[in-house]
C-alpha cells in the first residue's frame, strides 16, 4: 500500500524547522542551514549534489539514504520551491536547485496560483497544484504508479498534512541547535491524540533521528 512519508526533516532543540526572514540568501531562513548540518556531509547529500562516492557513511547517512527509497513522487509547499509570493509574474524561477534538481520524479507544488508544468533535467517534473493537500496527494500517488510520496516541507505543510491525519510515517532529525524564532513544526499540535506514535530514536553526535509512525 502507498504511503505518505516525511524524511529526514531537520527541526531545531526549540521545534524549530526553517528561520525566519527566507530569501535568495537564505533559503532555509536566517540560521536555517545550521539545522541541516547532520546531512550535508553525508554520502547521500554528497552524490546528489556530484561528489560520487565521496561523503560519510554510518548512521545519519543511514537516515538520509533510507528517505529516498521507494519514493515515487514528491509534495512540497510552495516557500520550499522558491521565495516568490503571490501570483507568478513570470516563468523564469524554476527552483533553487538549478536545470538538474535532485528528485528525478515527478512534484507537486502547492500553490494559490496556476502554472504551467516545469519539466527539467533528471525526470524531474514541476506540476503546480491550485486544490489544496487532498487534491496534490492524489495526483502524487497516482504519478508514484504504485510507490510511495515524501512531503519535503515546508513546516506549514507538513502541519496541515499532520492535522488531516494523512502522513504514515514521519522521520525527524532534531539538530543541536536553537533557532529562537521561525517555524515551528509542532506548536499547538496534539500528536498522541492525531494516532501518531514514536517507534524508533537513535542519536548521533550531529543530531538525534526519531520516527513516528500513524497507528495501525
Amino acid at each position: 500500500m502507498q504511503k505518505l512519508r516525511v524524511e529526514s526533516f531537520s527541526i531545531s532543540i526549540d521545534g524549530f524547522g526553517a528561520g525566519p526572514d527566507q530569501s535568495l540568501e537564505n533559503p532555509l531562513g536566517v540560521g536555517g542551514e545550521d539545522l541541516h548540518q547532520w546531512f550535508f556531509p553525508t554520502k547521500t547529500f554528497q552524490s546528489m549534489h556530484g561528489e560520487g562516492g565521496n561523503g560519510e557513511t554510518g548512521v545519519d547517512d543511514d537516515f538520509a539514504s533510507r528517505g529516498f527509497e521507494n519514493i515515487g513522487a514528491w509534495i512540497l509547499g510552495r516557500n520550499m520551491f522558491g521565495p516568490i509570493r503571490g501570483p507568478w509574474l513570470d516563468d523564469e524561477w524554476k527552483g533553487w536547485w538549478g536545470d538538474n534538481p535532485p528528485y528525478q520524479v515527478p512534484v507537486f507544488v502547492l500553490t494559490h496560483h496556476k502554472r504551467k508544468p516545469i519539466e527539467m533535467e533528471g525526470g524531474t517534473v514541476f506540476y503546480f497544484v491550485t486544490e489544496g493537500i487532498h487534491a496534490a496527494l492524489e495526483q502524487a500517488f497516482e504519478a508514484a504508479k504504485g510507490k510511495d510520496v515524501r512531503v519535503g516541507g515546508g513546516v506549514h505543510t507538513i502541519r496541515q498534512y499532520l492535522n488531516a491525519k494523512l502522513i504514515d510515517k514521519m522521520h525527524i532529525a532534531i539538530s543541536p541547535v536553537l533557532l529562537g524564532k521561525g517555524e515551528n513544526l509542532f506548536s499547538g499540535m496534539n500528536l498522541k491524540s492525531l494516532g501518531y506514535e514514536c517507534v524508533e530514536h537513535v542519536a548521533t553526535g550531529k543530531a538525534t533521528h526519531v520516527v513516528i509512525k500513524k497507528k495501525s
